[in-house]
């Protein structure tokens, strides 16, 4: 088994099991991360082809957003292995968790996806899937790019978001769309910005976030000092939001937000 969207900001998630035939042997298995896409659909097909038994299946987005990603990748991956059409005697996952309730014993690999063929196989299913999905969102939202991006959040994502804002297929969970749907901080005052105020306004709040939550700083034992030039950096790098009468609403709340991080962050080191 293994699954495919953790990471994106918006569509499901996908999860694949798959259990291959040994007398059918099919050549080029690798993650489905280092193939290229049209190698990845030319290997799904014959997966689907040549294995004993192959299932996909998925978990919504109003899944991820009530029980978190990890426990809805988990769903996903349960509900794969339930659709097989023949019952496993055991499992193999990609990863450090198995998912709970399977009807089978199972087993987590890390890294799988790159050594072990049926894994592998797996990633590949989930992702196809998944990514076709999200091309066959983009007729209904085309404004975001998910044919191109397939949801991660790339700056071109990222631009979209702060141009129009989510839509329904976004993730509310995670902190680049949640910030939306904080209070009214990007609904009057937001929608009143020019566009590019407006986007750039959402970027520093979105950075504002990354750093306060840590993810910006390298290691466990990040320094006070790292945090320091960081939050310079986005300074400077937002200089003229900051100087805008109109975005001072969500400078002010950067500003917040960061002081309330370097705080935490200073007496933990005390």
């Amino acid at each position: 088994m293994d699954e495919a969207g953790r990471g994106p900001l918006a569509g499901p998630v996908y999860a694949a099991a798959v259990i291959l035939d040994p007398a059918k042997r099919i050549n080029g298995l690798a993650d489905s991360k280092v193939l290229t896409a049209g190698r990845r659909d030319v290997l799904a097909e014959r997966i689907k082809e040549r294995a004993t038994a192959w299932s996909i299946a998925f978990a919504t987005v109003e899944e991820i957003d009530r029980l978190n990603i990890f426990h809805a990748s988990m769903l996903a991956m349960r509900r794969a292995v339930d659709g097989l059409s023949v019952r496993p005697a055991s499992a193999i996952i990609d990863g450090n968790a198995c998912p709970p309730g399977l009807s089978c014993p199972s087993r987590a690999i890390v890294d799988g996806d790159a050594t072990e063929r049926p894994i592998s196989a797996a990633s590949i299913l989930a992702k196809t899937a998944r990514d076709a999905e999200m091309t066959a969102l983009h007729d209904h939202y085309p404004q975001y790019g998910f044919n191109q991006h397939k949801g991660y959040g790339t700056a071109e994502h990222l631009q979209a978001l702060g141009r129009v804002g989510p839509c329904e297929i976004h993730r509310r969970s995670f902190y680049a769309v949640g910030v939306f749907f904080q209070g009214n901080l990007f609904a009057d005052s937001w929608q009143a910005m020019a566009e590019e105020l407006r986007v750039r306004s959402y970027r520093m709040y979105c950075e504002a976030m990354k750093l306060a939550a840590g993810t910006a700083l390298v290691g466990e034992r990040a320094k006070l000092e790292k945090f320091d030039k960081q939050r310079k950096r986005l300074q400077r790098t937002y200089a003229d939001v900051r100087a805008t009468q109109d975005a001072s609403v969500h400078v002010d709340l950067v500003d917040e937000m960061l002081r309330k991080a370097r705080q935490e962050l200073r007496s933990k080191r005390n």
